[in-house]
């Protein structure tokens, strides 16, 4: 994979510089996006360092010490591509009024690897978080992920969980790291999905042809596949098999394919 087609000062000036009421979004990189609509500006699992044992196939598109712009950054799950040590710590300290959404069961963890207690809103399934700025608000809503299982208990929850990200009639739907599980169709298609954001490299996660058939199944107006290309052990074959896949059975579902650091203003 290429390069970033954008990225440092140039690529937060252009985050900065957006202003849509249709929500907009840059892939980072693996199953990190930025999401923004109007003035608010939301980080998705940003993995801006490369972790023990991994190569990376591009470098990242920002130094997570520059990132002074997020007023919330949303990890799913614990592993450290997607609630980085190498990227929370700095981002909060160039982004001192942001906090940082997680599941509940995380919290412990975090504080482990830097990030203090009130710098944290912890949640859990069903439950909804409001951010409000400039008169404007976004709300995230939290579904259950399974990574290949719920594996939910009494008092943690869910430790892996999918975020709806939702600006006025926009939802897009992060589904961290997740597979098919009995319900997910049922407790996401309320929700009415402009954009279903899901990881498509297998392992772990969904296959090429579950993903699509779960967006079909949740009328998600568009499919991101992520979760691939960012490092050496993530296949870039996954690409041309998503589109062929998508163009010759779902040629009803818009599908995005992004480039490192790129925008994209949801039609």
């Amino acid at each position: 994979m290429s390069d970033p087609v954008n990225e440092g000062a140039e690529l937060l000036a252009e985050i900065n510089e957006t202003n849509s009421e249709s929500p907009v979004l840059w892939w980072l990189g693996h199953s990190g996006f930025v999401v923004k609509c109007y003035d608010i500006v939301f980080y998705v699992d940003p993995c801006l360092s490369t972790p023990p044992g991994r190569r990376r196939s591009f470098p990242p598109p920002l130094d997570p010490a520059e990132v002074t712009n997020a007023d919330l950054v949303l990890c799913t799950h614990a592993h450290p591509t997607h609630m980085d040590p190498g990227t929370l710590p700095a981002m909060l300290a160039a982004s001192p009024r942001a906090r940082v959404v997680l599941p509940k069961s995380t919290a412990a963890h975090a504080n482990s690897i830097g990030i203090s207690n009130h710098r944290m809103t912890t949640t859990d399934s069903d439950l909804r978080i409001e951010y409000f700025k400039n008169g404007l608000y976004g709300r995230v809503y939290s579904v259950p992920s399974a990574h290949p299982d719920l594996n939910w208990t009494p008092l943690g929850g869910y430790p892996q969980l999918g975020y709806l990200l939702r600006f006025g009639s926009h939802t897009i739907y992060h589904a961290g790291d997740c597979c098919l599980y009995d319900g997910i169709v049922g407790r996401l298609l309320p929700y009415n999905i402009t954009a279903a954001l899901l990881p498509v490299d297998g392992q772990g996660n969904f296959e090429i042809a579950q993903a699509a058939q779960l967006a079909q199944d949740i009328r998600a107006r568009w499919l991101v596949p992520m979760h691939y290309g960012c490092f050496s052990d993530n296949s870039l074959e996954v690409t041309n098999r998503f589109v062929n896949h998508m163009l010759g059975f779902r040629p009803s579902t818009g599908l995005k394919i992004f480039e490192p650091g790129e925008r994209w203003i949801i039609p």
